[in-house]
């Protein structure tokens, strides 16, 4: 375990400057694609799932209304704090976690958006939501080695047929040219959801050596490691924990959203 120091590149100088970056992430997107995906787009166009618009998953009207997570925050949770230095929980404990950063509020559009992707099997949506990691992290000049994902414990991906988390991680891997390495780190326990375990305390307990990594290739390596929503925190620092024990350098949380 490590306390938080501030070569993090994820530095909150840098989180506003980040902002002007995501809104141009559509233009960018409408820009791409093969002859193929634009067919595909014909025969089953794209809806925004903000206003339901045809054309994109976030039309430019809903993206420009995205709530982004403006600063000041905690340097290293991401927590929003007025003072903009180390919150109350950070400053007292050690953590395995460089830093956590998140590029919207898990609110509106961008909650809209993630329950698609997450609960309704829009998965199509995840190079959008990608691109937008993309943009923040190149913006903040976080280089990483690997982009790991958080995994899902084996059962409930079975039962949802995919982890958002790894289709985030490989769009984000592929358009930045990092490989994403999404079997490196496992789930063996803590299968309760996290969405129904309340008080911090509960949220790591329930995570608490629930991941397992025995990949050489990360010894000494810097690991970005990718989920779609930050709640407390402790599903990231308990994936650290992880991660360091097989040699990681660093590892810098990056989430689409963040509940605050």
């Amino acid at each position: 375990m490590v306390r938080y120091t501030s070569t993090s590149p994820f530095s909150p100088e840098n989180c506003a400057s980040a902002i002007t970056r995501t809104l141009r992430v559509n233009d960018i997107l409408r820009g791409v694609g093969s002859a193929t995906s634009r067919a595909l787009d014909f025969l089953f166009p794209r809806i925004c799932v903000g206003c339901g618009r045809i054309g994109d998953y976030i039309c430019v009207t809903c993206a420009a209304h995205m709530p982004l997570l403006h600063g000041p925050i905690c340097p290293h949770c991401g927590q929003p704090q007025a003072s903009g230095i180390l919150c109350p929980l950070c400053a007292g404990q050690l953590s395995s976690i460089s830093s956590i950063r998140s590029v919207f509020r898990f609110e509106g559009i961008v909650r809209a958006a993630i329950h698609e992707l997450k609960y309704r099997n829009l998965r199509a949506i995840a190079p959008t939501l990608a691109a937008y990691l993309g943009a923040y992290a190149l913006e903040n000049g976080a280089l990483a080695d690997f982009v790991v994902p958080v995994p899902l414990h084996p059962q409930r991906e079975r039962r949802r047929g995919y982890n958002q988390a790894e289709l985030l991680a490989r769009e984000l891997g592929y358009a930045q040219g990092t490989p994403a390495a999404v079997s490196s780190l496992k789930r063996t326990g803590g299968g309760a959801s996290q969405v129904r375990t309340g008080s911090m305390s509960e949220r790591r307990r329930n995570v608490a050596d629930a991941f397992t990594c025995m990949d050489a290739s990360f010894s000494g390596k810097r690991i970005l490691l990718v989920d779609d929503v930050c709640t407390t925190g402790a599903t990231l620092e308990a994936c650290a924990v992880a991660l360091r024990a097989a040699g990681a350098s660093d590892v810098y949380g990056l989430t689409v959203a963040r509940e605050v």
